[in-house]
């Protein structure tokens, strides 16, 4: 993982206040140099683990403070190096498991999920490349459609934002993944209403029908496209496994649904909903295993009862899917 350079503006006067906190960084990783009369700039190296325990003290201390601002930027590699198992004391305590502050964390996921031209654009041409995989059977081709992933950033954000009890960002992410959703659906109803479809495909027959191995692929996708985020590396290759779970089934639906196959369109559209839920709540479990929670412990209340929500609200969607399954599964027909 990378290193961070963090610097912190501050009032003159307020120096002497912040030092204290700053004494669990080695004196060769600290710079402090005036920017005016009436402002310090103070520079610090550290870990990209550690970030998150300091940049909280800092908040809390200073948060108040006209002219205080803190911002940090990733260090790809530094001379000589900051070394986790050498010799000198730990830079601070609360480590946060070799993940990226939640701060960072939450600008990168809030990025991925905002709803924009370009996201919409990318629905689109995941969706027309997975569409031309599923119709020639070409996997290949299906596979090459999730490289560009659109549906992992809204799935992961809203995991994150039930983690945090962040409802304005629970409510970003959801008009985001319906819009994406939407587009997605709209676009495949009418290549399927033109097209020549065969139900009988087998890429497309293997999204009609729900198994173990089909959960057991969301929740590992989830966790996956988790890991991603909170390990600060790139989720594009990753992000392959979230959308191999989300995209085709969603795309096989809305395909049979314009061929006028109502019954197997039924079945692809159960497996897209099982793979959301359980994509969602393998992230929240992530989240929660990596100690993610709100930086404030009066919004503790609030993550809680909200991930209590969330849980309980995809298990319950689970349950009834299953129902709904075992009642009109069998009947499906081409």
């Amino acid at each position: 993982m990378t290193a961070r350079r963090l610097e912190l503006i501050l009032p003159a006067d307020a120096v002497a206040k912040a030092e204290p906190l700053l004494e669990k960084i080695p004196a060769n990783q600290r710079w402090s140099s005036p920017l005016n009369d009436d402002l310090v700039r103070m520079t610090v190296l550290l870990r990209a683990e550690d970030t998150e325990v300091l940049v909280d003290r800092l908040t809390q201390a200073f948060g108040g403070t006209p002219g205080f601002r803190v911002f940090w930027q990733a260090v790809e590699a530094t001379i000589p190096s900051l070394d986790p198992d050498d010799d000198e004391p730990k830079q601070v305590s609360e480590q946060t498991s070799g993940r990226i502050s939640r701060q960072e964390l939450y600008e990168d996921i809030a990025t991925a999920a905002k709803l924009s031209p370009v996201y919409l654009i990318n629905v689109v041409l995941s969706s027309v490349v997975a569409t031309i995989g599923l119709i020639r059977d070409d996997i290949a081709v299906i596979i090459g459609a999730m490289v560009i992933a659109p549906l992992l950033g809204p799935n992961v954000a809203l995991a994150l934002a039930a983690t945090l009890g962040d409802l304005k960002l629970a409510r970003r992410t959801i008009q985001t993944g319906m819009a994406g959703v939407a587009t997605a659906v709209v676009l495949a109803v009418a290549i399927g209403w033109v097209a020549d479809i065969d139900p009988r495909t087998p890429a497309m027959l293997a999204r009609t029908n729900i198994g173990f191995g089909d959960i057991a692929l969301a929740l590992a996708a989830g966790t996956a496209g988790t890991l991603a985020f909170t390990s600060g590396v790139p989720a594009a290759l990753i992000g392959v496994m979230v959308a191999v779970a989300l995209l085709p089934p969603l795309v096989t639906s809305a395909l049979f649904v314009g061929a006028g196959y109502i019954q197997p369109a039924l079945g692809a559209a159960l497996l897209y909903l099982i793979n959301v839920a359980c994509v969602n709540l393998s992230g929240i479990a992530t989240f929660l295993a990596y100690g993610i929670h709100p930086q404030f412990w009066w919004e503790e209340g609030t993550a809680k009862k909200s991930t209590r929500v969330a849980v309980a609200s995809w298990f319950g969607l689970l349950v009834l899917i299953g129902a709904i399954w075992w009642w009109a599964g069998p009947q499906i027909e081409f």
